[in-house]
């Protein structure tokens, strides 16, 4: 195996298991040599640390949704719309990401962009309603733009061990997602019940990672960069079907993140217990989201796979809106098994509906560009659709549209074909 994924570095290939798209694969792969030992840990350490901060500033907005909205009188459309900026910035900032990294390398990027997801954290959380929107536009830019760098950085420097770094880079996500939806109201409660704190506590992680970071900015990378352009994706029927199966998909993951425990609180748990579902649910997102992918690579084509993880995300979310709270557990750990498969079958559905890695850097592009401004949809859509109704009934029309759009999608991107475009030199 370790053969082979070598071979795949050296001709650009895309093994199946290689779920990281680089960033800059869009030029010629030119890796540094290998690092000494220390140098090496390092590297990974950082790594975690930095994953571990794509996701805080997302999930730890939810729990304390109600008490924010109260505290500054937001309503239910307007919270809505604080869920979907970060979202939508995510598409929307993407695409800055190669440039950025081709003028000034990606690891000083990510050391620079690290200080504005820092700056975003506070600024939400200190300069009220203002301040609020604000440092939720900043947290969502930041993180769009890291979200693409990072997984390049892990394929050029580990071209090895990409895959095994797959699952450490999901699980540093998952992980801290699931840290700030169970943390978040208890460290607000211990200062006096303020919810700036619980949201301004996340700088602290930011700023651990820029520490542990500052090694890999100073050192760089230096690269020959040969350019190549791939035309006729946005013309092509399977890159959008690839597109819109990543955007439906992670529009109810965000729904999740952002509404979910206002949707339990609505249902008699407290703010605490909510965040507390919400974390497990994600916690549990590490076990499909690294098996997942495997089983699916193991058939002809990825349709049932597909098929069966967005009905287990279905029925999960149903049994949190709908179901007696007293086995909510269990369908807390159905949604995040669902959603934990749903989102590594789109990652994998990139590489898989590829030929070569030029084509594959730009179809991650398009479907994280494209994919994520759908998503940001699903947040505002629950909020207006709450702020209309006055309850959360009406929120599973909103789940079946999304979930038979996407399962209708997937099972169009599943089969095994290759996107059709050209891949030239320039």
């Amino acid at each position: 195996m370790a053969e082979k994924l070598m071979r795949d570095a050296e001709t650009g290939g895309a093994h199946p298991d290689e779920l990281l798209i680089d960033a800059e694969a869009s030029d010629e792969a030119v890796q540094r040599q290998p690092l000494p030992v220390r140098q090496t840990w390092l590297l990974l350490l950082g790594l975690v640390l930095v994953a571990l901060n794509l996701r805080p500033a997302l999930s730890s907005m939810a729990p304390l949704l109600g008490q924010v909205s109260s505290s500054l009188g937001l309503s239910a459309a307007q919270a809505g719309l604080l869920t979907t900026l970060p979202v939508l910035c995510l598409g929307l900032f993407a695409p800055l990401a190669p440039i950025l990294a081709r003028r000034f390398g990606s690891e000083r990027v990510i050391l620079g962009i690290l200080l504005t997801l820092a700056a975003g954290i506070l600024v939400r959380s200190t300069l009220g309603v203002t301040g609020l929107f604000l440092g939720s536009i900043l947290a969502g830019a930041s993180i769009g733009v890291i979200g693409v760098l990072l997984p390049g950085i892990v394929k050029r420097d580990f071209p090895q061990h990409a895959g095994t770094l797959t699952g450490v880079y999901t699980m540093a996500l998952c992980l801290g997602a699931a840290m700030a939806a169970g943390a978040t109201v208890p460290l607000a409660q211990h200062w006096d019940d303020s919810w700036p704190f619980g949201l301004g506590f996340w700088v602290l992680p930011a700023l651990l990672a820029m520490l542990i970071w500052l090694p890999q900015a100073r050192q760089g990378h230096g690269a020959h960069h040969v350019a190549y352009r791939v035309r006729g994706l946005l013309h092509n029927p399977l890159a959008w079907q690839v597109t819109l199966y990543m955007g439906l998909q992670s529009s109810l993951a965000y729904i999740v993140f952002g509404w979910l425990p206002s949707i339990l609180i609505g249902r008699g748990l407290s703010p605490t217990e909510a965040g507390l579902v919400l974390s497990g649910s994600v916690i549990v997102q590490l076990v499909s989201s690294l098996s997942a992918p495997w089983l699916a690579t193991r058939g002809k084509d990825q349709r049932l796979a597909i098929v069966i993880v967005m009905l287990v995300t279905l029925a999960g979310l149903f049994g949190c809106l709908y179901a007696p709270l007293e086995g909510l557990w269990g369908w807390a750990v159905l949604l995040g098994l669902g959603q934990g498969g749903t989102f590594a079958l789109a990652l994998t559905l990139i590489v898989l509906r590829s030929r070569d890695a030029h084509v594959a850097a730009n179809l991650s592009s398009m479907a994280q560009g494209f994919g994520y401004t759908l998503a940001s949809m699903g947040p505002f859509a629950v909020g207006v659709v709450h702020d209309i109704t006055g309850g959360w009934g009406a929120v599973g029309w909103i789940f079946a549209v999304l979930g038979v759009g996407a399962i209708g999608f997937g099972l169009k991107a599943g089969r095994a074909l290759h996107v059709q475009v050209v891949s030239e030199r320039i």
